[in-house]
């Protein structure tokens, strides 16, 4: 899976901080551009791809090696044919569970495979939330923080904002941002779409909360990745 890390280069987060300081003077609000490279563990996920290959090479392994059938007749006093092909479905059935927890593990589109885009949608509400206010984005002075919060292995993205900032743009603006950020991160490179993200954001706070004489940058003015 690719880490948020390795999604920019030092150009990229050079043209995303440059964005972010330009965007603040012409308002209020402090911006912060954030990209994790994921947002939950999803551990159920990698368990169900390890039950289900494992159930698959069970009936994999009943199917070509089946047990040989012995009459009773035939005077061989040979090992139980059942015992043995009972070892035989245990021992791929811990085979394949061992497999598909480690496909699940490495392989994002595996895991994304099981597990319920709701879980994973709630997981980076959460995860974005807990960010908003580790990052004190949520502890301005004046309450004016503004959050671009992408999570590259659930696609999804959320954007959080301060009161100041949510009674001033209003959530149906604050929506269709984040709208139009998750449409241009299906078209093109998460670099583009933060950029023009951040833009859109300034161009709108401008107006609403423009930068006052007494104004100070109370948060760095750099992309924060996540992995």
């Amino acid at each position: 899976m690719l880490s948020a890390a390795s999604c920019f280069s030092d150009a990229d987060r050079k043209r995303i901080n440059e964005c972010v300081g330009a965007a603040e003077l012409k308002t209020s609000a402090e911006i912060v551009p954030v990209v994790a490279t994921s947002s939950g563990r999803y551990d159920r996920a990698e368990d169900l791809a390890g039950l289900l290959l494992g159930i698959v090479l069970m009936i994999l392994t009943a199917i070509l090696w089946p047990a040989p059938r012995i009459s009773m007749e035939s005077g061989s006093w040979d090992k139980d044919p059942s015992l043995i092909q009972a070892g035989k479905l245990i021992a791929a059935m811990v085979v394949g569970f061992m497999l598909g927890v480690a496909a699940g593990s490495r392989i994002s589109g595996v895991r994304r495979l099981f597990t319920p885009s709701g879980q994973m949608r709630e997981e980076v509400q959460q995860s974005a939330q807990a960010i908003f206010f580790d990052k004190r984005v949520h502890h301005t002075a004046s309450g004016s923080g503004l959050m671009i919060y992408v999570s590259l292995f659930e696609h999804v993205a959320v954007i959080l904002a301060d009161q100041q900032v949510l009674t001033a743009l209003g959530q149906a603006t604050l929506d269709e941002l984040c709208r139009s950020l998750t449409m241009q991160l299906k078209q093109g490179s998460p670099t583009e779409a933060i950029f023009k993200t951040i833009e859109a954001a300034s161009d709108k706070l401008s107006t609403a909360l423009p930068r006052q004489a007494s104004d100070i940058n109370e948060l760095p003015d750099s992309l924060i990745t996540i992995d």
